[in-house]
């Protein structure tokens, strides 16, 4: 049997099309979870918890290659850390690592600010820690997914009136073309951080919901709210967005027109 790649956060929106990918590129491939599955003939699903570190060592152990997709609003830095750590001393030849266009120029939050933008802050800093790693490492920004902005828009269309973010843009990407350029990545040799990948247009946040809404055929009304801070002002600029690089094809119109059908 082939070394297998660990993917972590493999059963979540991005690794399992990662997971996939690598599959049909004919790669063995071991996944990471938090909770326990079966595993099945042609994937090795392994148990551990990157915030604790239970279960680490064993799930890096004999992979060559990680693709790194766990992710949450918070914490990935200590998450980066206690992959690397296990990683370190296992002969790992290549870490791949998904990060988020903006990582760089959106200023640390705080206060207010931070329960929207920190997770910008916490990616940079894993990445600051794959790159000063020792190991061989790949980094590759993305754009929001559809799936984040499906789940923002629902939440949002629960309430009668929407606050919606004046002056704020986003480039939303397809997952499973995100996933199809990572896992070229991880089977390719390590390139230190490539480029960004974004979706092929910008909307404003109020058409993401207005195109959320029309699809469902729901009314709202929509009540502009100028949000303080830096993060903010560096986001009405378009710091988490990468127009000379909207390779993605996938528009969200598609994605949602997918989703209803």
């Amino acid at each position: 049997m082939s070394t297998p790649i660990l993917v972590t956060g493999g059963t979540g929106t991005l690794g399992r099309l990662v997971v996939a990918r690598l599959q049909d590129a004919g790669c063995a491939v071991r996944v990471l979870s938090r909770r326990s599955h079966a595993s099945a003939e042609d994937i090795e699903f392994v148990t551990g918890d990157l915030a604790t570190g239970e279960g680490i060592e064993a799930a890096v152990k004999g992979a060559e290659i990680i693709v790194h997709c766990a992710g949450s609003s918070k914490g990935d830095e200590d998450k980066a850390v206690t992959l690397i750590r296990a990683a370190s001393g296992s002969g790992i030849g290549h870490l791949v690592n998904i990060s988020v266009v903006g990582a760089d120029r959106i200023p640390l939050a705080s206060g207010i600010d931070r329960a929207m933008f920190g997770y910008f802050g916490s990616k940079l800093a894993a990445e600051r820690a794959v790159a000063d790693s020792g190991l061989p490492w790949t980094t590759m920004r993305a754009t929001q997914f559809h799936d984040l902005v499906l789940m923002v828009a629902r939440q949002m269309a629960r309430l009668p009136v929407i606050p919606v973010p004046s002056g704020i843009r986003f480039q939303p990407v397809d997952a499973g073309e995100v996933a199809a350029r990572l896992a070229e990545l991880a089977l390719g040799e390590p390139a230190g951080l490539v480029p960004d990948m974004a979706g092929p247009r910008v909307y404003g946040m109020a058409d993401l919901l207005r195109g959320y809404l029309q699809a469902h055929r729901k009314r709202r009304l929509l009540m502009p709210v100028r949000l303080p801070g830096r993060a903010a002002r560096a986001m009405r600029s378009g710091a988490n967005l990468a127009p000379d690089r909207a390779v993605g094809h996938r528009t969200w119109e598609e994605f949602l027109a997918e989703r209803i059908s």
